[in-house]
C-alpha cells in the first residue's frame, strides 16, 4: 500500500480540530480507503466513503473514548451496524491513534489483524463483530441501557446504512429504546440512496426516513452527512433531558470525494485498478 507524505498524515490532526483541518482529514482517510481497496481485492468501497464525514465528526468532535484507554468502563460506545463499511472505521481509528497505521496494511489479508468485515476484538476502539445488517443498533440498545443501570453516563452512537432500514429488527430496537427512554442513545443513517441491487426508495418504501423515526418516538433530524460542523452540532449531547433517543438521518453521497465513483452503484462491488487509485489519489491528495 502506497503511503501517504508525512504531512498529510490524519493522525496529526488532535482530537477536537476545526472543521477547516478535519475536512483535510476525510480527504485523507478518502484515499487511504481507496488504496485499502486496490491492495486487498476487497469490495464495497462506495459504502466506506460515503460515511466518512459521519465517522471525523464522531471521532474528532463528538466521542468521549481516549485511545489510550480504549476499553475504560465509562467510555462511549460506538457500533458501525453498516460493517461492510469497515475500511472507513479502520482509518479513523489507526488516525486517531488506537492502533499503528501500519495496521492498515493487514486489512482482509489471511491471518492479517484486521478483518474485511469488524470482528470480536479485532482491534481496540472496535466494539463489536458487525456486517450482519440490522444487529447494531438492538446491541447499542443493550449498551444503552447498562450504562443506566450501572449509573454510568457514556453515550452510545450506532452508524446504520440506509437499506439496513429494511431489517424488521431495527424497528423492533427503535421501539424498545424509545420505550426504555434511552435518551443517550444515537443512531446515525448513513443515507446514501443506494442498496447492493438499486435505489434504497425504490427496494423498498424507505422514505420519509424522519417521519419513520419520529413515529417510532424518536427525536429525528436531518442532515448533509457531509458538513462536519452540521454533524458535528446534530451529534452534541441534548437527548438526555428529554429521554427520546435522536436518530439523524445524513444525506450523503455514495463514493463521496472521488468523482467518478460519486453516485455510481458499481462502487459497491468493483475494486479500483492501479490507474483509478492514481486518480483518486489527484482528486484527494493534490495541494
Amino acid at each position: 500500500m502506497k503511503t501517504l507524505p508525512q504531512q498529510r498524515r490524519p493522525a496529526q490532526v488532535p482530537f477536537g480540530a476545526t472543521p477547516a483541518d478535519l475536512t483535510e482529514v476525510a480527504r485523507n482517510l478518502r484515499y487511504q480507503v481507496v488504496q485499502m481497496s486496490h491492495t486487498s481485492g476487497a469490495p464495497h468501497l462506495g459504502s466506506s466513503l460515503s460515511c466518512i464525514d459521519i465517522l471525523v465528526a464522531a471521532y474528532w468532535l463528538t466521542l468521549r473514548i481516549d485511545p489510550a484507554a480504549a476499553s475504560a468502563a465509562n467510555r462511549d460506545r460506538f457500533i458501525l451496524s453498516k460493517g461492510h463499511a469497515a475500511p472507513a472505521l479502520y482509518t479513523c481509528l489507526a488516525a486517531r491513534g488506537f492502533f499503528p497505521e501500519a495496521w492498515l496494511d493487514t486489512f482482509a489479508v489471511h491471518g492479517g489483524k484486521l478483518a474485511e468485515q469488524p470482528a470480536p476484538n479485532c482491534a481496540p476502539g472496535v466494539e463489536l463483530a458487525t456486517g450482519s445488517l440490522g444487529h447494531g443498533l438492538p446491541v447499542g440498545c443493550g449498551l444503552a441501557l447498562s450504562g443506566r443501570i450501572q449509573n454510568l453516563d457514556y453515550r452510545t452512537l450506532v452508524v446504520m446504512s440506509d437499506g439496513e432500514c429494511n431489517e424488521g429488527s431495527v424497528w423492533e430496537a427503535a421501539m424498545f429504546a424509545a420505550g426504555k427512554s434511552l435518551g443517550r442513545l444515537t443512531v446515525v443513517i448513513d443515507y446514501n440512496k443506494w442498496q447492493a441491487t438499486g435505489r434504497s426508495d425504490e427496494v423498498l418504501a424507505l422514505a420519509s426516513l424522519r417521519d419513520k423515526w419520529s413515529a417510532f418516538g424518536w427525536d429525528a433530524t436531518e442532515v448533509d452527512g457531509h458538513d462536519i460542523s452540521a454533524l458535528a452540532a446534530a451529534l452534541a449531547p441534548r437527548g438526555e433531558a428529554t429521554g427520546r433517543p435522536r436518530a439523524i438521518i445524513a444525506h450523503t453521497v455514495k463514493g463521496k470525494g472521488v468523482s467518478f465513483m460519486e453516485d455510481d452503484n458499481n462502487w459497491h462491488y468493483r475494486i479500483p485498478d492501479a490507474a483509478e487509485v492514481d486518480l483518486a489519489a489527484q482528486l484527494l491528495c493534490s495541494p
